[in-house]
């Protein structure tokens, strides 16, 4: 057999690209090298944030969006809970450029979202105590997605539409031609007229294979619980948030079922390679001291951390994606570099993959996401 598209790497990215290609008739074959979900990649962790007004530039915001449309498609058609409507508080100083661009894209966008001082922000949510010299952008539509239940959801579907998994799986060799795509794994053999490569920290690896290495640097990152008093914190009463003070970023989660609230720091992390298993939750003494000092600074001294575990980002030099065919290939995509802040795009990502293989275009606009910056 011969299918229409394998997927390399069976992620968030990949495991949507694939439900919406077997959603429109193609045959498609995806490929791990583990078997998702699972622990060793950038999904981990149960949930995620999805803002819509966007620090990160204002050129994300019609992908937010779009991605937000097809959340709550998939809330309908699996009838899971993947998203809570939490809204999200973008906290900084008057001068942060994140915040800035936050304010940007609601007036650029129209998006529904209030400025509030820290005064108002520490009497509208009794669980911060923000200085007076920080602000904040209140997302009302925004909020949380369930990040193992997307993945297990997007994985029963595409199975159910005929898609063919092939787990813990570790590819000797990758041959690309004008014909097909051959894909050697240890017990069989993939063929294939097109190819997309959503394999996160390990991209280069299978890059390699064609004598290509992109600029990504995969990092090692945690993220904690701590245990909570549910009345003020739990997902009902509490926003999900965001905060950069131009020093220190970091995120965090209302406590949803009862979990406590979940809180990491987004820069920073330590290198790692692509075929290393991430060091376990406090290896480092960081792993905990960060997260537990940052609580007990902007919102209670008598938050008790619980838990801890480890993720991957795979960062680009300018933090912004790669989504692009690869030179010399142009029936090869590979969709990578997400720096930590992907996955809330990855409905939308995995769309606009299936469009580019199926009719060679998108309607979005992914030219910043091009692989020519860094030619």
């Amino acid at each position: 057999m011969i299918y229409d598209i394998a997927v390399i790497g069976a992620g968030s990215m990949g495991l949507s690209a694939g439900y919406y290609l077997s959603k429109a008739g193609k045959t498609v074959a995806l490929i791990d090298s583990n078997n998702p979900p699972h622990s060793e990649g950038s999904h981990h962790g149960e949930t995620r944030i999805i803002r819509h007004a966007y620090g990160e530039g204002a050129a994300y915001v019609p992908l937010a969006l779009r991605s937000q449309e097809l959340w709550n498609d998939l809330n309908q058609t699996f009838n899971q809970d993947i998203f809570h409507q939490t809204g999200v508080l973008n906290i900084g100083g008057d001068n942060s450029v994140f915040l800035q661009n936050v304010i940007q894209s609601v007036r650029q966008y129209r998006l529904q979202a209030e400025i509030l001082s820290a005064k108002q922000i520490n009497s509208r949510w009794h669980g911060f105590r923000l200085p007076d010299h920080l602000m904040g952008v209140y997302e009302t539509n925004s909020g949380v997605l369930m990040s193992e239940k997307v993945l297990q959801s997007y994985r029963d579907l595409a199975t159910a539409l005929g898609a063919s998994f092939y787990t813990n799986a570790y590819i000797h060799h990758l041959d690309v031609t004008n014909q097909h795509i051959t894909i050697q794994l240890s017990s069989d053999t993939i063929k294939a007229k097109q190819l997309i490569i959503t394999a996160g920290k390990g991209t280069n690896q299978i890059l390699s294979l064609l004598g290509y290495e992109l600029p990504l640097f995969p990092v090692r990152k945690t993220f904690s619980w701590f245990k909570t008093d549910e009345s003020i914190y739990h997902s009902d009463a509490f926003p999900a948030w965001s905060f950069d003070n131009g020093n220190e970023k970091y995120y965090g989660f209302p406590s949803i079922d009862n979990a406590g609230i979940k809180i990491g720091r987004h820069d920073g992390g330590h290198p790692v390679k692509a075929d290393e298993a991430l060091k376990t939750f406090g290896t480092y003494r960081e792993d905990k001291e960060d997260v537990s000092q940052f609580v007990h600074r902007y919102m209670s001294p008598n938050i008790q951390h619980s838990q801890g575990k480890v993720c991957t980002y795979t960062n680009t030099p300018d933090g912004d994606f790669i989504i692009d065919r690869l030179p010399n290939y142009q029936h090869v995509l590979v969709a990578c570099g997400f720096s930590g802040h992907g996955f809330k795009f990855s409905s939308a990502v995995g769309e606009l993959l299936s469009q580019l293989a199926i009719r060679g275009e998108t309607s979005l606009d992914i030219s910043p996401f091009s692989l020519n910056r860094f030619v």
